[in-house]
């Protein structure tokens, strides 16, 4: 009958474990911050700055998210020129019916 089970020293776990930080999202969190709090206080160059400085370290931890939308841009740019012309049309059809409309009340 066992009393107490004692792990081997492969299975413990130290009692002390290192904390693990991922400097690079801990920097572009600080940058950003600091650059909220400078635009905030009125220092307009310095937060810009610091924000370009943490949003860039941000892509930079992302780097496959960020080049995804880059490949993908061009089909964006493409389906808001075709938006922005249906719209266009959209104007143009208000306007010519409009202009129809005004023609017949001034005839009556």
């Amino acid at each position: 009958m066992d009393v107490a089970i004692f792990p081997d020293r492969k299975s413990r776990s130290p009692r002390v474990q290192e904390a693990e930080f991922d400097w690079i999202k801990v920097a572009a969190c600080g940058s950003l911050i600091t650059g909220g709090l400078l635009l905030l206080s009125g220092q307009k160059r310095a937060g810009l700055v610091m924000a370009a400085s943490g949003t860039a370290l941000a892509l930079l931890d992302h780097e496959v998210t960020l080049r995804n939308w880059w490949e993908a841009m061009p089909g964006y740019v493409d389906r808001a020129q075709s938006m922005l012309g249906q719209v266009q049309d959209a104007v143009e059809g208000i306007a010519e019916k409009g202009e129809s409309l005004r023609r017949v009340l001034r005839r009556s």
